[in-house]
């Protein structure tokens, strides 16, 4: 028989200290490859430092393994990103940033357009490409950077808060194109959200985090009543 593969995603007995305090201290846990893994808790339980420490944000004690088995990309999906809306970007330019090498205040390439055009699609914001970035709604915004997020296709997907300040609506569709996403490449994702209904609709597994593990394993178990 196989040896059952290793999760994505291993924290073995992780602290992180800031100026004498704990913010987190002795956390494991096992994110599986392939899933989508809750990370829940109270207002600072510590969710963001252990998502910062998976990033290589902050220094931390322990030992955080990734078992990549491709290009060890990870997407992000903040909160929400502050946009001054007098700032004269659109959202073909703020794709288009990190996607080609000339400064976008000299256009975007063809090939750009064609990608910024396939990502917006994928969202559900196609003919978005001119709209100013300042202009967007909540719900929008988070799909744009869904959409940065998911180009190229990362091997973990890492969302804090991602539906923080939409309505039911904007929940909705974020998470229905999430699902979407997920599923067609295979993207594990590790997702920081306060609304436990959200978790228990997406998330195989969850963790309750507490500056320490609370309660880990199926979310149908962790989570029950």
């Amino acid at each position: 028989m196989h040896e059952p593969a290793p999760p994505l995603v291993e924290i073995e007995r992780l602290s992180v200290r800031r100026d004498g305090s704990v913010l987190l201290e002795d956390v494991s846990l096992a994110v599986a490859r392939g899933a989508i893994h809750g990370l829940v808790g109270p207002n600072g339980a510590g969710k963001s430092t252990l998502l910062s420490a998976v990033l290589g944000l902050v220094e931390f004690e322990g030992r955080i393994a990734c078992h990549w088995r491709d290009s060890g990309r990870i997407g992000y999906v903040p909160q929400s990103v502050s946009i001054d809306r007098t700032l004269p970007l659109t959202v073909a330019d703020f794709l288009a940033l990190t996607r080609q090498r000339r400064p976008v205040c000299f256009g975007l390439a063809r090939t750009t357009r064609s990608r910024v055009a396939r990502m917006l699609e994928g969202v559900g914001l196609t003919g978005f490409e001119g709209r100013p970035l300042g202009t967007l709604s909540g719900g929008e915004r988070q799909r744009v950077l869904l959409a940065n997020a998911m180009d190229p296709v990362p091997e973990l997907l890492v969302l804090d808060e991602p539906s923080s300040g939409l309505d039911e609506d904007g929940t909705a569709r974020l998470e229905e194109l999430l699902v979407a996403s997920c599923r067609s490449s295979g993207a594990t994702v590790l997702l920081v959200s306060h609304d436990l209904d959200q978790v228990r609709r997406l998330a195989a597994e969850v963790t309750i985090l507490n500056r320490s593990v609370r309660g880990s394993g199926r979310t149908a178990e962790v989570l029950a009543g």
